[in-house]
């Protein structure tokens, strides 16, 4: 990873050097024996303090999670009521739960398969807790598919049998894909007929790329990542810092009191 960024920091400290030479030089301008000189200077420089990438990247990556942390804290503020109340997700948990938990998701994302056992024990003991869920398929043409049939199965699954389809989905081995996601459909009793329609609705196309927008806007890069009062949580952190993060909202409305 550093020596991808070394050409981008040594870059940076040229500059830091070309700031330190009086004005007057600087409006002048610099011959390409000078130009060499600095070069070799700020080379030699680096050579000799290799800890300054090292801090510069540190530095760099802060300034980038905070720029991230903002980004993020503002699209929470406008696509509030995206995130939390879309009518094209679905919800499991308490539907008029007190606090919402969101999670984007690929039910080929091993991490989202470890997740889901969190998810549903966090349900299972916190009544009160409303979980929804956003198709984010990322991980191929198999997800994709796996993802159509699921919103479309959602137009006739509800409360816990959405629960079980869910967790069938994510408890499944090897590639989960549109098949596989018909086959746990058909053996729920759901309407095969009106299923293939619905999964050929242009519907569900579009919530999946409403939730892929929604994702990049909130700078998401993969799976599962979950969204609580006005903080994004990436990857499988396991259920402590969810609960946590729970009964914050409920203590003082933020993630982190």
């Amino acid at each position: 990873m550093i020596k991808f960024r070394i050409p981008i920091l040594t870059a940076a400290f040229y500059s830091a050097v070309i700031l330190t030479y009086p004005a007057a030089a600087q409006t002048a301008g610099f011959t390409d024996e000078q130009r060499k000189a600095i070069g070799e200077i700020a080379r030699e420089y680096l050579l000799k303090n290799p800890e300054v990438l090292q801090e510069m990247m540190t530095e760099l990556e802060r300034r980038n999670a905070e720029a991230q942390t903002r980004s993020q804290a503002e699209v929470l503020r406008t696509e509030k009521n995206t995130i939390f109340n879309s009518p094209s997700d679905y919800v499991i948990g308490n539907p008029q739960g007190d606090v919402t938990l969101v999670e984007f998701l690929d039910y080929n994302c091993p991490y989202c398969k470890k997740a889901a056992a969190d998810v549903k024990a966090l349900i299972t003991a916190d009544p009160k807790l409303r979980v929804v869920l956003k198709e984010f398929p990322v991980l191929g043409p198999q997800s994709l598919e796996a993802s159509r049939v699921a919103l479309a199965a959602r137009q006739q699954l509800k409360g816990d049998r959405l629960l079980e389809y869910h967790t069938r989905l994510m408890q499944m081995r090897g590639q989960v894909d549109g098949a596989k996601a018909k086959a746990v459909a058909k053996d729920m009793g759901l309407d095969i007929a009106q299923l293939d329609k619905d999964i050929e609705s242009p519907s569900g196309r579009s919530v999946i790329e409403a939730n892929a927008l929604l994702a990049d806007k909130l700078g998401l890069s993969g799976t599962p990542a979950f969204v609580i009062g006005d903080q994004v949580i990436a990857g499988a952190v396991g259920p402590e810092p969810l609960r946590q993060a729970i009964a914050n909202v409920r203590s003082c409305g933020k993630a982190q009191c």
